[in-house]
């Protein structure tokens, strides 16, 4: 291994000396390459953060030199090679992509980089520092070191407060008492600008309609000190005018629900909470829209309520546009407070709208396939801003590979009813001033879907749900369904269905449970809405409990038979995951993405497995891609090594607990083409052992040496962050083969996935 490793180095550094020289017979007779610069900072004292401000100064340092890759300047290869006669169609591909223009020594001013550096240092107050430069040449490349002698930095004795007008005054010299600044700290006009705009930040919060930052000066006093020591004034720039030094509240609020640029002229005023409504006729009740708006009369003005207001009416669901005006009322009577009348505008959504949606499906049970959805929306349906929906959809999917087998295509037919309401629909009053962020939208649905998958069975299956979804904060969305109850039933079976239902009582007994009552919750924190972050964090948690409530009221069957409720058997069962991602974007378009997953479900009371449909399943293209959907597992069984099996065509595998982790390198390659390496490690188990599996499907101390690994790259088209995926990868460790043989690279077998959208 070592051996190979220094092969590499040694082919590297032969390439890279073999394109250097390459490169050198293109360079000008007069001219040399320029490679780069150095910079070294030479004090008389310690200089805190020294690292901080060499960061600082080496960002002025220009111009950029031409990359490198392993030591070959590619992109200059490229332009090179461009500028002959004939140059092709590869050539001038590459160089539009990846050619740069060559940096030569001649474009280098070290003497404006000099200024820029001596600019720099008393910006951060080393008055009196001094910048040379020194070329150094060789016969076909150049580099610069430059070098900064700095003294000893200038340090602040007091920060105190000019005289200025009243009441400006007095707010000013409050936040002044709660500056950041210290005594000693060292002249730093950055730091300068950011107290200026966080003063400004603060009067614009008590009222200060007018100000602006730019009204501030700082003055520094050197005279009073012998040893680089000063004072610090804060200062108002002379002619500011009278209204930046006033605060303003707002003495009227006007809205406009159904506001029109076309047609402006309203005539009903409704007066409501101290604000007018101002509508033609009643499109929106102001009873409802009223809590939405948290501008009062009478209060200071501030840009946070704002924005907050505008914020809360956009998340209605009935409006394309909020726009909230100021206007400036005469104020001559008084000269220490000024007045605003708001104006909020509120420009509808068309009424009625029907939107047809063709889909390309890759679902959980490896059904890949067409969709087609239709959706009627009905917004604003009683003058509350409530929305109605209701979707058709159609589709037929298909599992990929394999020969003909039962099961391995499928009809669906589905229908969904939706109303939305942007408030909380709750027996007991709730104060507004409790959602401060947002007014949670109360959610109602009720949903019919029958699939036909052929040779196998026909399933009808309805879902009501009755729940509550809020957004505490930027990042923090919870959501809750008090009510969620879906009834299943199995229509018709084939022969082929029953016989694999009676080799595996596990799947009849999911199956069997048709009634599932109970209640869900999510908690959601998201940083992935800050895209310039570059560190994003997101975790979500699901809790899902059914049965406890009706078991109250469950009718008895005997002993160690089920109850049922209203003559069908109900499920009941808890049932807790945690899905947590992290992402590193360290260069541009460039990112390193890590999610981890874990899940357990507990069947009790009422049920001895949990329903088919909530049960856990590996493999696919959102989970260990090296393994086919729902594949993997469960543990270390392997369906091939089954003699007992019989029903291997229904290759469904599923567990009550599930364990994934997933590592990916993502990386732009050309305009909307975007690639990825990863990994993925993954299983899923069953806490009670299913006598189907042998035993090998449960969960134990040695699940690390059970989790299915492969590795392999992606192809993804995104446009407009509409991704179409595809992702090619092999196992390299398979639980489902005899230990000693499941780590086993194996490439020639790797399996193509595509999706719609990242993995994670």
């Amino acid at each position: 291994m070592k051996f190979y490793l220094k092969y590499i180095s040694i082919t590297l550094f032969i390439s890279g000396s073999f394109y250097s020289c390459g490169i050198a017979k293109y360079i000008p007779e007069n001219e040399r390459l320029y490679t780069g610069a150095d910079l070294t900072i030479v004090s008389d004292s310690i200089i805190k953060n020294e690292e901080g401000l060499k960061l600082e100064l080496e960002s002025v340092i220009g111009p950029e030199p031409n990359s490198k890759f392993f030591g070959m300047y590619l992109g200059l290869r490229y332009y090179y090679k461009n500028q002959k006669k004939n140059p092709g169609f590869i050539n001038r591909w590459l160089y539009k992509k990846f050619g740069e223009k060559p940096v030569y020594q001649s474009d280098v001013k070290t003497f404006d980089v000099e200024d820029l550096l001596l600019n720099r240092l008393e910006n951060r107050g080393f008055f009196y520092s001094a910048a040379t430069s020194e070329f150094e040449e060789s016969d076909k490349k150049a580099s610069v070191s430059y070098t900064v002698k700095v003294p000893k930095p200038y340090r602040m004795k007091t920060y105190q407060l000019d005289s200025l007008p009243i009441p400006i005054y007095g707010e000013i010299k409050e936040l002044v008492g709660d500056s950041p600044f210290e005594k000693g700290m060292r002249f730093d006009l950055n730091s300068m600008k950011l107290e200026r705009l966080r003063i400004d930040a603060n009067l614009k919060k008590r009222g200060y309609y007018n100000f602006n930052d730019s009204f501030l000066i700082f003055e520094a006093d050197t005279n009073r000190y012998d040893n680089k020591g000063f004072d610090l004034f804060l200062k108002l720039k002379k002619a500011v005018p009278k209204k930046a030094t006033v605060p303003y509240k707002i003495s009227k609020i006007n809205v406009y629900p159904d506001y029109e640029t076309a047609d402006s002229i309203q005539t009903d005023i409704i007066r409501y909470n101290e604000k007018n409504f101002v509508q033609k006729e009643m499109f929106f009740k102001p009873k409802y829209l009223d809590p939405f708006i948290k501008l009062e009369e009478g209060q200071l003005y501030n840009p946070e309520t704002s924005r907050n207001t505008a914020r809360r009416l956009s998340t209605i669901g009935a409006y394309k546009y909020v726009n909230i005006q100021y206007r400036e009322i005469d104020t001559s009577a008084t000269d220490n407070l000024g007045l605003l009348e708001a104006n909020i505008y509120l420009s509808p959504l068309n009424k009625r709208a029907f939107t047809a949606e063709l889909q390309v499906v890759t679902k959980s049970n490896s059904f890949t396939g067409p969709a087609l959805a239709l959706t009627y929306s009905n917004r604003n349906v009683f003058g509350g801003g409530e929305t109605y929906n209701t979707t058709a959809k159609v589709g037929y999917e298909a599992q990929l590979g394999g020969g003909k087998t039962p099961g391995d295509s499928s009809l669906e037919l589905g229908l969904k009813n939706e109303l939305i309401f942007p408030r909380v629909i709750f027996p007991v009053k709730i104060n507004d001033d409790f959602f401060k962020y947002s007014i949670p939208k109360t959610k109602t649905s009720v949903s019919f879907d029958f699939q036909d998958r052929r040779k196998l069975y026909t399933l009808l299956s309805g879902t009501a749900l009755f729940g509550y979804a809020w957004d505490a904060n930027r990042y923090v969305t919870h959501q809750i369904n008090p009510i969620s109850v879906s009834y299943t039933d199995l229509m018709k079976t084939t022969p082929e269905f029953e016989e694999i239902l009676n080799d595996n009582p596990f799947l009849k007994r999911s199956f069997e449970q048709q009634f599932i009552s109970g209640l869900t919750y999510s908690f959601t924190y998201n940083e992935m809405v800050d895209q310039q972050k570059t560190h994003q964090k997101y975790l979500n948690f699901t809790l899902d409990v059914a049965g406890n409530s009706i078991s109250l009221f469950g009718k008895n069957q005997g002993p160690d038979v089920p109850k049922t409720f209203f003559g069908m058997e109900y499920a009941q069962y808890a049932k807790a995951d945690v899905d947590v991602s992290y992402h590193f974007n360290f260069a541009k378009e460039q990112t390193i993405a890590a999610r981890v997953f874990a899940g357990y479900g507990l069947a009790y009371g009422n049920s001895d497995v949990i329903p088919f449909v909530k049960q856990y399943y590996a493999g696919g293209p959102y989970s260990v891609r090296a393994f086919r959907i729902r594949s993997l597992g469960p543990g270390t069984y392997n369906v091939d090594e089954d003699t007992n099996n019989t029903s291997d065509s229904y290759f469904d595998k599923t567990g009550n607990i599930r364990l994934e982790a997933n590592l990916e390198y993502r990386f732009p390659i050309v305009s909307f083409l975007k690639g990825a390496v990863f990994a993925d490690a993954g299983n899923i188990w069953n806490s009670k052992e299913n006598p189907v599996f042998d035993g090998k499907d449960k969960f134990s101390k040695n699940f690390l040496s059970e989790l299915g690994m492969g590795a392999g790259v992606g192809l993804r088209i995104d446009i407009q962050s509409f991704v179409i995926r595809f992702d090619l990868a092999a196992p390299f460790h398979d639980p489902s083969l005899p230990k000693g043989e499941r780590f086993n690279f194996d490439v020639s077998n790797p399996i193509l996935n595509f999706a719609i959208g990242y993995p994670f």
